[in-house]
Formats: structure tokens, sequence, C-alpha cells
């Protein structure tokens, strides 16, 4: 099979439209790359489906990949972090929440553009935020709430749930650096909401994936420790 007739394929099946826009706002639509890699890991269970067609995996990659990033660039991600402490035996932990399911945003999303590279499948990801939607992204950039930046990592051999830990590893350093600048005694918990300011950048770095974030802090409680 040619490779036009192959990106016919990949839109057919996503129902898709081209996009010519060169800059649009990234605030009414959001509009960014992103790829997946041809074939899937090989310890993966999607690696193992000899039945499923050539390019399966790295579609269904990219269906999941951007519901989760574009609900937390226009809901935004409840956390719980727990900052670690030796003294006290206390383990680090980060916990966080989706304010709205990401499935519920694939049917809105479109993926257009496909091309091929480095043995990846790269499309441009669509997603235009309603009016109520634009209001509470400009409500969390004029309220003055601070920019807190995360770069983490996930393993390759986690496959989606590598990508998931990057990003919940970008959200721990961002939340932690920002706390130990401004806090001189460690808490025992920090509750807040975080909104994915910009499209992230999301890529492969020494053999893990690697994320890059940035986003709106509000934190809703500081809890500290009454007795050492």
């Amino acid at each position: 099979m040619e490779k036009r007739q192959l990106i016919l394929f990949f839109l057919v099946i996503f129902s898709i439209g081209l996009i010519f826009a060169n800059s649009p706002s990234q605030i009414r639509k959001i509009h960014f790359p992103l790829w997946a890699e041809l074939d899937a890991y090989p310890e993966l269970e999607e690696a193992q489906d000899l039945s499923s067609d050539v390019y399966d995996y790295p579609i269904s990659r990219i269906r999941q990949t951007a519901p989760f990033l574009i609900e937390g660039m226009v809901y935004g991600w409840e956390f719980s972090y727990t900052p670690q402490d030796n003294a006290r035996g206390v383990e680090e932990n980060l916990e966080i929440t989706e304010i709205v399911p990401s499935e519920n945003f694939l049917r809105l999303i479109t993926f257009s553009s496909v091309w091929f590279e480095n043995e990846r499948m790269n499309c441009w990801v669509t997603f235009e935020r309603n009016e109520s939607q634009i209001q509470n992204y400009n409500l969390w950039a004029s309220i003055k709430n601070p920019v807190i930046h995360g770069r983490g990592y996930g393993k390759l051999s986690d496959g989606f749930d590598g990508i998931k830990k990057a990003a919940a590893e970008a959200l721990k350093n961002a939340v932690r650096g920002h706390f130990r600048a401004i806090i001189k005694n460690k808490p025992k918990q920090i509750n807040g909401k975080v909104l994915i300011k910009e499209p992230p950048t999301l890529g492969i770095d020494a053999g893990k994936y690697v994320i890059n974030l940035d986003f709106f802090l509000e934190y809703d409680k500081i809890v500290e420790y009454k007795v050492f």
C-alpha cells in the first residue's frame, strides 16, 4: 500500500478534515503536533496482537494521549501532594484526579495532516474551546495564579501509562520546586489544582518518554505537621 493511501486510511478512521491555519490562538483553538511509535514496545500487550492492522497501534496511542493532554489544558487536574520526610518516615506521594474524564473529549478532537518520520506516526491535534471553556482559561490566567514548570519521565515499556507517569512526575516536580522556594517548614500535605498553560512537548530521552509541562497553579490547602 502506498504512503498516500495509508494517510487516507488514517484520515477515514478518524473522520477528519485537513486544517490549513498556520498559527491559531491556543486560547480558543488548541493546536499542537502529537506522535506515536509505529510499533508497540515488545513487552506491551499490543505487540502480541498479531491480528491488528499495520497502523492500529499508533492510531490507538494517539487517541489515548490527545484527550488526556487536552483535558489537562481545558479543565485541569486536582492534586494532593505529600512531601518526603525521612525524619518522620513519610514517603513522597502524589495523587492526581481528573476534573472531567478525558474520554469525554475524544469525539471533539480533530486529527489532521498525518506524516511519518523517525519510525513515528505524527499528526496535528486540534480542539476548539467553547465560550465557557475560554472564560475558564482566562480566569486561570487573570487571577495571578503562579506559573510552575516541571519535567517528567516515564518508561517506554509502560506504553501509554509511561506517558501518564511522565506527566505526573512533571506535575510533582513543578509543585515541589515551587513550594520549596516559598515554605520554610516542610508541610504534611498540599492540595490544589493545576491547568496546563500551553501545549506540552513530548519526546524520548535516554530511552524514556520525557514531557515538559507549564501549569497555572491554585492551591486550596496546606496541611502543617502539628507535632514532630
